[in-house]
């Protein structure tokens, strides 16, 4: 199928490695030209390597007051404009009762503050030019306990659903795909081989741990003209772990 995206521009957060390193791939495959932004700068040149192609690296802490503006501003002048957005800088804040205030404010900032306002920098010209698309790597809606990202996330999918309702008229989509257990160095850092063939063969009813790709593939389609009825939606892709239908 051809998703009509070769030429768009895209801007790729938290490339590096992992779901974001494929998404990356992904679209440069489709022939979009991209801005890969993350901490680790020497992943992201690797990344352009593996690629084949010119990319604009941007290398920043997504956690840096300016991070929203340094990224947009580096963007938009590498590529010209940015046609599509990736929100996919995060990472999991498990928290005990006694979590004190600064790591509630680190895990909120860094799941759903810094996305938000990135997005708002973006806006504009993807207004002005009447298309756009964002679609944001959340997290699930299950959490076992408590943890400071499951609950950014949350808000996530909240104001993604706001803003598709603003937004929609000018031509721009706005969706959020939650990963399962997606193979990732936070995956292999957090569970042990035993767990993951446990929940393999328990929890998840195709019986394994997806690859970064499984989600890529989704994000192509939602960056895609073939996607334009498509907004205000989240979309799991885990292999069917959540146990509810909504």
């Amino acid at each position: 199928m051809d998703l009509k995206i070769s030429g768009k521009t895209a801007l790729v957060t938290g490339a590096s490695a992992g779901i974001g390193r494929a998404i990356a791939k992904s679209l440069a495959a489709e022939g979009v030209r991209l801005a890969v932004a993350a901490r680790r700068r020497e992943l992201l040149e690797t990344l352009e390597k593996e690629i084949g192609a010119r990319l604009v690296i941007i290398e920043c802490d997504f956690m840096r007051e300016d991070a929203p503006q340094t990224i947009a501003e580096a963007a938009l002048a590498g590529l010209g404009a940015v046609d599509i957005l990736i929100n996919n800088a995060g990472g999991s804040r498990k928290f005990a009762l006694d979590t004190d205030e600064a790591q509630w404010s680190e895990a909120m900032t860094l799941n759903f503050t810094r996305q938000r306002q990135l997005t708002h920098r973006l806006l504009e010209q993807m207004m002005a030019r009447k298309w756009g698309r964002i679609v944001s790597i959340t997290g699930k809606s299950e959490p076992e306990g408590i943890n400071g990202a499951f609950c950014a996330k949350a808000a996530m999918h909240s104001w993604s659903k706001g803003l598709s309702r603003e937004v929609g008229k000018h031509g721009i989509t706005v969706n959020c795909i939650p990963p399962g257990r997606i193979l990732s160095e936070q995956i292999l850092r957090n569970y042990t081989p035993e767990y993951r063939k446990w929940q393999s063969e328990h929890e998840i009813p195709v019986g394994e741990y997806g690859q970064p790709e499984d989600l890529a593939n989704l994000v192509c389609f939602l960056a895609s003209p073939r996607a334009r009825y498509i907004t205000g939606a989240v979309i799991p892709v885990d292999g069917g772990l959540r146990k509810y239908q909504f």
